[in-house]
């Protein structure tokens, strides 16, 4: 074998063993790759003799990292992160290259970042994009994300986070709702109506002239995600509680009203997380910039109602 096709098949094998140790399995990294399972196993085995230590414990039931295995993980992923950022400055046109893996809900994903893609994508054509949806929480390191997008408070976390931009919380329901059971005119009414507690919980906080209030609320019917949430109060099931950008156009289409609109209730922010240990890819700050530019408008504007 030639010397720069040793140099490539090592580099390659060094990614692919980040994705089998992040993955925890080599199918499932050889999906994402678009390998075999066969030939996963024979690039991870040719690199632990390169290496001369076993890196991965394989059993019927799982793979795990050897101890020798993690510390080899803790040191190349920084090498891998620091070799793209070289390459990046190197070609010194901007243009980003390479996979980008993005965690992010489903409902923010075909709401918003999804339409300002394709602008995105057009400045970098050798990028390629990989969109991890998920209405559950994602951890970054399972599963293999190089930025996560998420709202709401951050749990305490060694992981770095940029705020894209925050947004006005409302709460909404279908004018055919509040025909039939008349409209709240302050938050204690919110007792006597149907409410839909999505994920935002069961305690809704609000502020009018520097008086704070909070209300728990007990709905009738509870909805784990924001896009099924935003559905029942379409669908007439009463008043739920949502950041603006997940009810939009129902409120530009006239299917959602506001509620309490006199009431503040607390934003929701944005952030960008990017993995802990190692510096965050070109690309996945490129689209976290991207999308706090596009989304900024939107942050910024009242709510239609």
């Amino acid at each position: 074998m030639h010397e720069s096709d040793a140099m490539t098949d090592r580099l390659g094998a060094l990614k692919l063993f980040v994705r089998v140790a992040r993955a925890g399995s080599f199918s499932r990294a050889g999906r994402e790759l678009g390998l075999s399972q066969p030939s996963v196993s024979r690039v991870i085995a040719a690199l632990e003799q390169e290496v001369g230590a076993g890196l991965l414990t394989r059993t019927t039931r799982a793979l795990t990292l050897t101890e020798a295995g993690a510390d080899y993980l803790a040191r190349v992923e920084p090498i891998l992160a620091a070799l793209e950022e070289a390459d990046y400055a190197a070609r010194g046109t901007g243009e980003l290259r390479g996979v980008l893996r993005v965690a992010l809900s489903s409902s923010f994903a075909v709401r918003e970042a999804i339409p300002r893609l394709p602008a995105f994508m057009a400045l970098h054509p050798a990028l390629r994009i990989e969109l991890l949806m998920s209405d559950q929480y994602q951890d970054l390191v399972s599963a293999g994300a190089d930025v996560a997008l998420r709202f709401g408070a951050l749990p305490d976390s060694s992981a770095t986070a940029r705020r894209l931009c925050a947004f006005e919380r409302v709460l909404v329901a279908s004018p055919a709702y509040l025909a039939r059971a008349g409209a709240p005119r302050v938050p204690d009414d919110l007792a006597g109506h149907a409410v839909i507690a999505g994920p935002s919980g069961v305690h809704w906080h609000f502020e009018r002239d520097g008086r704070a209030l909070s209300v728990r609320v007990e709905g009738q019917l509870g909805i784990s995600i924001n896009e099924g949430a935003v559905a029942a109060a379409v669908a007439g099931l009463g008043i739920t509680s949502t950041a603006i950008l997940g009810c939009r156009a129902e409120l530009e289409s006239g299917a959602l009203t506001r509620v309490l609109e006199g009431w503040r209730m607390a934003p929701v922010d944005l952030h960008a997380v990017f993995p802990a240990g190692r510096a965050a890819k070109p690309a996945a700050r490129a689209l976290a910039a991207h999308l706090a530019t596009g989304l900024a408008g939107l942050a910024d504007a009242p709510a239609a109602g």
